[in-house]
Order: C-alpha cells, then sequence, then structure tokens
C-alpha cells in the first residue's frame, strides 16, 4: 500500500513539475510576445509620428510655396496694372534717337562729361524737358521708364518722336504704322529657306527631276515656282481664272496637281507659289479697259518684252491674284509670293494713264493691295512675301513703280530685295561695275536695306533673291558660276542673313557652290 502511496506521489509530483515548466514556457512566450508587440507599436508609433511630421513640413512647404506665387502673381498684376495706367504716358514721353543715335551727358550744363553713347533708333523714355532762356527745348532728362531712374541728360535735336520719322520721303497716303502679322503656323513652321526658281515649264518636263535631284544633293531646300507667270500663263487650272480670266486656262503646265504636290512634297521640299502679280499680259489683253493705255489713246502699253501690263489700282485684278494664291495654298504651298507688284518701270517723259479711278500713289496703291491680300490670306496659314528691285532698298523714294521700301517691309512677312549685282548701275556704291563685285555689291545693298528695316516698327525678314547667270548685255561684267554664287553668299552670311533664293531663268544652277551641309549628331 506505501508502495503505491509512493508511485503515486511520484506521479503527481512529476506532473506538476511538468505543468510548472509549461506554465513557465508559456509565461515566457508571452512575455515575448508581449515584448514584440510593444516594440512592433513603438515603430508604429514612430512611423506615424514621422509621417505625420513629413506631412506637416510637406503642407508648409507647400503654403509657403502657395504664398509666394500668389505674392508673384499680385506683383505682376500690380506691375501690369501699373504699366497699364502708365501706357499713354510712356508712349508719350517715349522718344528714338536719331540716325547717328545719341550721347548721353552727366548734366545738361556746365561742365559736361560723357556717360555712354545709345545707338541709332533706340527708344527712350524722356523724363522731362531742358529749356534755355528763350524757351527752346534744348535736352531732355532720360530715365528708365518704369523705375524712373535718371540716366542722363540727351541733346534734344538727337531725339525723335518714331522710328518713322527717319524715313527720308514718307509719303502722304501710306501707311508706316505697325502691322499686326501672323505667329508662325504650327502646320506650317517658317524655314531658313535657300531656295531656287523653277518655271513652270521645267516643272513640266524631266527638268523637274534634275531640280529635285539638285535639291537632294545640296543644302537648298526650296523651290520658287510659277504659278502664275510672266505671260500670264497658270501652273494648275484655276476656279479663280474661270471667273476672271477664262483665256489664262487654255495654256496650264501641270494636268495632274496632285501627283505634282504629293512628288515635291516627298522630298521635303518647302513651296514658294511666285505669282507675276501685275504684269498680267493674258489679263490686260482680254479686258483692254483695265490694262495701262498711252494717255489719250486706247492703245496699251506693251514693256520691252511685248508684254502688257494691266492697271495695279484696278481691284478685280487684285482678286484675280489673291484668288489664285489661295488655291496654291489650298494645292499645299507653304509660302506666297508677288513678283512684279509694282507698276512698270516708265520714264516720266512718256504720258500714261494708269487708270487711277483711286486718285492715290503708285505706293499706295502697292502697300494697299498687299495688306488686302495679307489679310485674305489669313485662313489659309501661308507666309507673304513681296519681291522688290535691289535698288528700293537704297532709294530714298519709290524708284518710281511704287516700290517704297518702307511701305512694303512694313505690311509683308518677307521682303525679297533682287539684289543681283548686274541689276545695279555703274559707280552704284562706288563700285566701277557692280557686276563684278558680287561680294561687295550684296554687302552694301544689305546694309541699305537693315538701315530702311528699323524705320518701322514691323519689318519684314530680309531674305534676298542673288545672281546665278552671267549678265553678257553689262559692260565690264564677269562670267558667273560656283566662285560668284559662293561670294554672294558669303555676303549674306557675313551680314547676319542665312536665307537667300537663286536666280537663273533657264533654271541651271551653280552646283559647286551649293554643297550639302551634313547636320551633325
Amino acid at each position: 500500500m506505501k508502495q503505491r502511496k509512493r508511485i503515486i506521489f511520484s506521479v503527481v509530483l512529476i506532473m506538476a513539475v511538468l505543468v510548472g515548466v509549461f506554465s513557465i514556457n508559456q509565461y515566457t512566450v508571452y512575455v515575448e510576445n508581449k515584448k514584440i508587440e510593444a516594440a512592433e507599436t513603438q515603430a508604429r508609433l514612430e512611423e506615424e509620428a514621422r509621417a505625420q511630421e513629413e506631412a506637416r513640413l510637406k503642407a508648409e512647404e507647400e503654403a509657403r510655396l502657395k504664398a509666394e506665387e500668389a505674392a508673384r502673381l499680385k506683383a505682376e498684376e500690380e506691375a501690369r496694372l501699373k504699366a497699364e495706367a502708365n501706357k499713354e504716358l510712356i508712349a508719350e514721353n517715349t522718344y528714338y534717337t536719331g540716325k547717328k543715335g545719341a550721347i548721353v551727358y552727366d548734366q545738361y550744363s556746365g561742365e559736361q562729361a560723357e556717360v555712354n553713347t545709345i545707338a541709332p533708333k533706340t527708344a527712350i523714355y524722356v523724363n522731362t524737358y531742358i529749356q534755355d532762356e528763350t524757351g527752346k527745348t534744348t535736352f531732355a532728362e532720360i530715365a528708365d521708364q518704369f523705375e524712373g531712374t535718371v540716366l542722363g541728360y540727351v541733346a534734344f535735336d538727337s531725339l525723335v518722336k518714331t522710328p518713322m520719322d527717319l524715313i527720308s520721303k514718307p509719303y502722304d497716303d501710306v501707311d508706316y504704322t505697325a502691322f499686326h502679322k501672323n505667329d508662325a503656323f504650327s502646320n506650317n513652321p517658317p524655314l531658313t529657306v535657300k531656295g531656287a526658281y523653277m518655271t513652270g515649264n521645267s516643272a513640266a518636263t524631266n527638268k523637274l527631276n534634275t531640280l529635285i535631284d539638285l535639291l537632294d544633293q545640296t543644302e537648298l531646300n526650296t523651290l520658287v515656282i510659277d504659278v502664275k507667270d510672266d505671260n500670264g500663263f497658270l501652273l494648275f487650272y484655276s476656279e479663280t481664272a474661270e471667273k476672271y480670266n477664262p483665256e489664262a486656262n487654255k495654256h496650264i503646265y501641270i494636268k495632274d496637281m496632285q501627283a505634282f504636290m504629293e512628288k515635291l512634297k516627298a522630298h521635303d521640299i518647302y513651296l514658294i507659289a511666285r505669282i507675276v502679280t501685275f504684269k498680267s499680259p493674258i489679263y490686260a489683253k482680254t479686258n483692254l479697259d483695265k490694262a495701262i493705255v498711252y494717255a489719250g489713246t486706247p492703245n496699251p502699253y506693251s514693256d520691252r518684252d511685248k508684254l502688257l501690263w494691266a492697271s495695279a489700282h484696278n481691284r478685280e485684278l487684285w482678286d484675280y491674284n489673291i484668288g489664285i494664291a489661295k488655291e496654291a495654298a489650298e494645292w499645299g504651298f507653304n509660302e506666297i509670293q508677288f513678283d512684279y507688284v509694282r507698276f512698270p518701270a516708265i520714264p516720266d517723259r512718256v504720258n500714261i494713264d494708269y487708270r487711277n479711278t483711286e486718285n492715290e500713289s503708285k505706293t499706295a496703291t502697292i502697300q494697299k493691295y498687299l495688306k488686302h491680300a495679307y489679310e485674305e490670306l489669313k485662313p489659309y496659314n501661308v507666309y507673304i512675301a513681296a519681291d522688290v528691285f535691289g535698288w528700293a532698298a537704297t532709294s530714298i523714294n519709290d524708284v518710281g513703280i511704287g516700290q517704297h521700301w518702307e511701305a512694303i517691309t512694313n505690311v509683308v512677312d518677307y521682303i525679297c530685295p533682287m539684289m543681283y549685282p548686274s541689276h545695279y548701275g555703274t559707280n552704284n556704291f562706288g563700285l566701277s561695275v557692280p557686276d563684278a563685285f558680287p561680294y561687295e555689291t550684296i554687302d552694301r545693298s544689305l546694309k541699305d536695306a537693315f538701315d530702311r528695316n528699323t524705320n518701322v516698327m514691323t519689318p519684314a525678314r530680309i531674305r534676298p533673291w542673288i545672281q546665278d547667270f552671267t549678265a553678257g548685255w553689262v559692260k565690264g561684267h564677269i562670267s558667273y558660276g560656283a566662285k560668284e554664287v559662293e561670294a554672294q553668299i558669303k555676303a549674306l552670311e557675313d551680314n547676319g542673313i542665312h536665307e537667300f533664293l537663286l536666280w537663273n531663268a533657264k533654271n541651271n544652277y551653280s552646283e559647286g557652290a551649293l554643297e550639302k551641309i551634313e547636320e551633325s549628331n
């Protein structure tokens, strides 16, 4: 019996020990779990605190940036309102330095010291005027137009009110004020044009492939194509011609314009539509009542090529030319170039009836036409160019043909002076035979063009025509080839002009002067 009790006691004792051990292990696990839970809780709290701190800092930064942006916008608005409020005052007190610029002095009397000089035709703000004892204004105190800080004093007679005051011979009925022009068209971005002229006949023959190859292999990227040529012939069938001048549709060069344009566009060629504007023989012949005639007679005037001219005063002729330009734009031309946008060069001694029913100057008529064409062509997303005689950049008047530089450059996107050295007279620019000096002629003519462009607020970009032909009729002429073309291009480049148009009536060009410019990677 005792033995049995002893065994039971031992079993109970062992079980108690086991229970105790189990309980200790359970407690240990519990403690460990609590530690882990506490650590996790601490980590979570720390992460939440960090996130809250980051959120607080982010909110503070956003608030700071928002406050700064609000302050900037407020300052800009205040500046805009201030400028708007002072717009009339600024305009009233803004002058321009003259052709010789102006010297800025530290004072207007006594021992003056030169502070600096201001370049010609620069806008400056006049703070106040200084008069002498007779009441004559002698000096102007110039200042920063916004801050009012006095910059010094300039002689008042060295200033003009507007750049237009520097035009040597303005025409009373011409608009020289700023003209609103188109921005660049996103679907027709402007190009640094390096182009060559192509006749309608070349466009219709294998010469087209020759010229495309020329563009593929050289730096040329543009073709100026006759859409309405010197004879009045058209590149394509025209609904406009059918309305105003049906005879013109009897001689068209391209029957399949769709294929023609696709072929050119496949080579990424920028296309300029040349429209011979007022030398319009077919129109004049079939509308003799609108042709230029010898005064007092029904006899139409014809030029040395025996071609008739219609009157540039005739608004129906305006609609005819502009209508063809619209059709060219619809076909995909990037730019419209009006050539012969002038009156014929007729000596004053010849009595001519220009049918001037509007009683306006030749210059006003040409400018009004270009302004009207510009407005009419705006919806077509094409740029507008006008060809002018190279001498128009140098002559102070309209060269007798309505081409007054400032009147034209002011209302087109591109002005294209025909700066062929062969077209300048003996001793022009101090050159015995300008044709024999291709670099010098272009260089000196360009400088005149730059000067004239600064006389208006909205001048056109200058893109000259240059010579790629030999003028055998000029006494003392030289033969023109790659060397002479390169000389003209160098003159352009040296003057900051990187565009040009090559003229050769037979469309034969000096490829050696037009090496391909490889684009760097």
